[in-house]
């Protein structure tokens, strides 16, 4: 460890947020990284612990704390304090794929089993995250990341199928193993989730780019239009490759099952986020070919990740009002008794979207225990809802959701986002396949950590293998899934 006491000589600082008025004016990344030096003291307050939790990806309390690709973090840590740039980044990425997407869309679950931060507050946590950021960033600039061809082939061939960040993952370790990949992806360019789940305030479509770029330079094929099941037949590929991948997601929106929903204005958030971002990347927004939700009044419908980034989005785009509604109770401000480190924090995070509905509309767009009971419509369109608010109760022994009599209101609704969640993927890519599906709509393993279908040379990983879930899963999925099939292959895997 190269500063001994470097955690109590520096406070944490984060990289700073430009502020709401100025960042909506456009699509742009809207953070301030430190400088080098500030950086540096910052990866100077790791300890080094003996134990160090940050990496550990633990199950507590019913959720995960740490990181699940188990990065060195002390170890990057220190050669990013002494100005080793080039050895931070050789061991951030032995364990992590793509650094430079955790580093802007993690939730940092190492940072939240930090033990800097085992007094209970968060904040004093090492800032992992944004050094793990600067690492990559620094290694893309210095020209550290370059193309790294395999020397040899090994002769095998592998069909990924969804370009998200699972299947990007089993393409990457599998080239570099010397196995000639092709993935095949649906949309128009490759990413998936990455490229069209997640808008480019929060992710700069010129990273997935990047990426995909460098992927391209070492030998991985990219087949774009490609939608198998579909246009392209799931047993020719079984024919003509090795082994499948299919790592296609969770794509399946949850449903409001309130009469109505099929009405115009009301569609699933990912499609609402991926108009946008088309139209966005295809012609600055002139092609006109996006859910436009200027002047109108919307609804999200779900208050997690992908509700704040509908938030944010619509708040660029001029809407009129945004509205977000959650059925959970607002969690805490601050750790609850029984919530304690290292538990991941169950307390209130006030995100981008929705410091940006404050500032623009003067409240916090979230109204929590509440959802829909009534949709209002009008030649066909959706114009108002009903809400009602809810609470759950232990009925017969059972916790059950019941509405709080006497609490309905009603809302103008010009268009309705639905960022309810996922319940599992879009089943046709799969049964295109013939592997079996699990009640909650996922493809079926063996077992949790397996990634074999029942189908001989098929496997899954992702979303698609274990439900929705964050894109550092996803990844620390696909790499796994990468290793079984590199044993598969070839009796044994040194990945």
């Amino acid at each position: 460890m190269g500063k001994a006491d470097g955690f109590m000589l520096y406070k944490r600082v984060e990289d700073s947020w430009i502020e709401p008025a100025e960042r909506i004016k456009n699509f742009k990344e809207f953070h301030n990284h430190l400088n080098d030096k500030e950086r540096r003291e910052q990866a100077a307050r790791c300890m080094n612990c003996g134990v160090p939790m940050c990496q550990s990806a633990i199950r507590l309390g019913g959720m995960v704390t740490g990181c699940p690709l188990h990065n060195f973090i002390p170890e990057w840590n220190d050669a990013l304090y002494k100005g080793q740039y080039d050895m931070a980044a050789w061991r951030l990425l032995k364990t992590s794929s793509f650094p430079e997407f955790t580093g802007r869309v993690c939730p940092a679950l190492c940072e939240k089993a930090c033990n800097c931060g085992n007094g209970g507050d968060i904040k004093d946590a090492v800032t992992i995250h944004d050094n793990e950021l600067y690492i990559i960033e620094k290694a893309f600039e210095s020209g550290y990341m370059k193309p790294q061809i395999p020397k040899v082939r090994s002769g095998k061939k592998i069909a990924v199928v969804g370009s998200g960040p699972a299947g990007l993952a089993v393409a990457d370790l599998l080239n570099r193993r010397g196995h000639s990949v092709t993935v095949y992806e649906r949309d128009d360019r490759a990413g998936g989730l990455l490229m069209y789940g997640i808008p480019n305030m929060k992710l700069d479509k010129k990273i997935v780019e990047r990426r995909v770029n460098l992927m391209k330079a070492e030998g991985v094929t990219f087949v774009t239009g490609a939608d198998v099941g579909k246009t392209i037949d799931a047993s020719q590929l079984v024919a003509d490759y090795d082994a499948v991948a299919l790592c296609c997601g969770a794509k399946q929106a949850r449903r409001l099952n309130v009469a109505g929903e099929e009405s115009a204005g009301i569609l699933p958030a990912v499609d609402f986020l991926k108009s946008v971002t088309q139209s966005l990347l295809n012609s600055d927004f002139a092609d006109k070919k996006f859910l436009d939700p200027k002047g109108k009044h919307v609804i999200i419908v779900g208050g997690g990740d992908t509700g704040n980034d509908c938030t944010g989005t619509c708040v660029r785009l001029g809407a009129a009002s945004v509205t977000a509604l959650e059925m959970m109770p607002q969690p805490p401000a601050e750790r609850a008794a029984n919530n304690p480190w290292p538990q991941w924090p169950k307390v209130l995070k006030t995100d981008y979207g929705q410091q940006e509905v404050i500032k623009t509309e003067g409240h916090d767009p979230r109204v929590y225990k509440t959802t829909i009971k009534e949709i209002y419509t009008k030649d066909g369109s959706v114009c108002g809802i009903k809400t009602v608010q809810v609470e759950f109760k232990n009925i017969d022994g059972q916790r059950k959701l019941c509405e709080i009599e006497g609490s309905e209101k009603e809302l103008p609704a010009d268009m309705i986002l639905i960022a309810a969640g996922f319940t599992g993927c879009e089943d046709y890519t799969a049964k295109a396949f013939g592997t079996d599906l699990t009640p909650r709509n996922v493809v079926a393993t063996s077992k949790s950590d397996d990634y074999a279908t029942s189908k001989e040379k098929v496997f899954v990983a992702g979303d698609m293998h274990r439900g929705q879930s964050l894109v550092v899963w996803a990844i620390a999925e696909g790499r796994e899934c990468a290793r079984q099939i590199d044993e598969y292959l070839m009796g044994y895997t040194n990945l």
